[in-house]
């Protein structure tokens, strides 16, 4: 019996470990910060921002989770603070396809794999004014995948998902 207690306590205290540092916790404890820009593309939305490029498109269709976060990062204790978090998250189960550090600035895209698709893209950038993290869940080709790096079309869909949203989004 104790044998079953200790390794029932283990895969709990691995789990719990595990879900702190996600892209969901960093999200819902971030999003009602204030200067927060926080877009969660709701399913029906994905086609109009695959609209963006062919590439885009063919990337979008594999999406079941788009979510686009922007927040202040004003001081070197905040920067070292959000690049903290960002590194918590991608840690040990996401492989760095890219990493540009200059100081506390942080230009990183990291993927997820599973078998032969890649699971999960997460690219976060952080300039010491602003920081901002672009998240997908889906599959993916990684042979596209590595070519959208390549091409540096992640940076380019960043300011697409937000400008497509701030054109859809109702007028006051």
């Amino acid at each position: 019996m104790p044998k079953k207690t200790s390794l029932l306590f283990l895969l709990v205290l691995i789990n719990s470990c595990s879900s702190y540092n996600s892209i969901d916790t960093f999200y819902n404890a971030h999003k009602n910060d204030d200067h927060v820009t926080a877009l969660r593309v709701p399913r029906f939305m994905l086609s109009l921002v695959g609209n963006l490029s062919p590439e885009m498109n063919s990337l979008i269709g594999n999406t079941k989770d788009l979510r686009y976060m922007q927040f202040p990062s004003t001081t070197p204790e905040r920067a070292e603070y959000l690049n903290r978090q960002m590194e918590g998250i991608t840690g040990n189960s996401f492989i760095e396809v890219y990493r540009k550090n200059d100081g506390l600035n942080r230009h990183v895209i990291s993927l997820r794999e599973k078998k032969n698709a890649v699971k999960e893209i997460l690219m976060y950038n952080n300039n010491g004014k602003n920081g901002s993290f672009l998240y997908f869940k889906g599959n993916f080709d990684p042979v596209k995948v590595r070519e959208m790096v390549g091409n540096e079309e992640f940076q380019k869909l960043g300011n697409g998902v937000i400008d497509q949203y701030n054109s859809d989004a109702p007028k006051k």
